[in-house]
């Protein structure tokens, strides 16, 4: 068999058989100019044809594909060479232990965002019966892994994009927390106007549409409507900080992610719309990362 496949910019061509130890080595040939884990691409990649665990191709590793496994793997070997995130070539993508399911109508969950869910938990130790809005779920990871940790909680997401409610709303059946209500919405325009929470969270578009970034990485393949905000990446957390101070409870607090050069800018807005002693926490690469305060309801202009 020719184990060769073209796509109108990239030919890849296999050499030797087709047992798992050759195609990892073949794969982390063509791979390691492109990727920093190239070996890890080949052996996820392997085991999505595969409907296995990574742990089986240590196990059988004279195993060899059929033709039609080689292929399917071959197609989405060139479209990893290609950039294209893993996360949006196999489907899913594991965050707080939760394997979601992504689409590119949304983000890729990052480890990075682990960090609001972390101080979050953090300043909510023990605490029951907590009402939590996520605003722009995306594929409701923050929503889902809180849930996850808190039984008792009141957790919603809402997204803007229809297809993104709808793949959270699969996650979060997938992921047994049927409880979470996601739904429709423009950031609050759909939320009942009496509703009150106790915590709000947001990862929102944060990045300018003149960051040289959006050229790079994974967010080549992600929608721009879920990166870029006006306003030097601002506009959406002003907006979403001004209009929350109706929706949150005395004692409130509002959390966001936000850039790694944000926080100060972040801090600002928070204090002059009434927030009191915005706190920022670092990711794991110690960028300033998470931005949250508390809001008191007597300070409401």
């Amino acid at each position: 068999m020719d184990n060769s496949l073209s796509s109108e910019s990239y030919q890849v061509r296999l050499i030797g058989d087709n047992t798992i130890t050759n195609l990892i080595k073949q794969g982390y040939a063509l791979l390691e100019a492109t990727s920093d884990s190239a070996k890890l691409d080949v052996e996820i990649l392997l085991s999505s044809v595969l409907n296995k665990d990574r742990s089986y191709l240590l196990t059988w590793p004279e195993k060899s594909l059929s033709d039609e496994q080689l292929h399917a793997f071959l197609q989405i070997l060139v479209r990893r060479i290609q950039g294209e995130p893993i996360a949006y070539i196999i489907g899913v993508k594991e965050f707080w232990s939760l394997p979601l399911a992504v689409s590119k109508a949304t983000l890729i969950p990052r480890p990075d965002t682990e960090t609001l869910v972390e101080s979050v938990l953090e300043q909510f130790q023990g605490k029951d019966n907590i009402n939590c809005l996520d605003l722009g779920t995306g594929t409701g990871a923050i929503a889902l892994a809180l849930a996850s940790e808190n039984s008792t909680w009141n957790v919603s997401g809402l997204d803007f994009n229809m297809e993104a409610v709808a793949l959270a709303q699969l996650n979060a059946k997938n992921c047994q927390l049927p409880q979470v209500n996601f739904f429709q919405s423009d950031w609050f325009s759909n939320v009942e106007a009496n509703k009150k929470f106790d915590l709000i969270v947001s990862n929102p578009p944060y990045i300018d549409c003149e960051d040289s970034n959006l050229t790079q990485g994974d967010v080549r393949f992600e929608p721009n409507s879920a990166l870029i905000a006006s306003d030097n990446g601002l506009a959406d957390i002003k907006h979403i900080a001004n209009i929350a101070r109706s929706f949150l409870t005395e004692q409130g607090q509002l959390f966001f992610e936000h850039g790694f050069a944000q926080a100060e800018a972040v801090r600002n807005i928070l204090t002059g719309l009434g927030f009191d002693n915005p706190k920022t926490e670092q990711d794991l690469n110690g960028h300033d990362r998470i931005t949250w305060a508390t809001f008191l309801n007597n300070k409401l202009n």
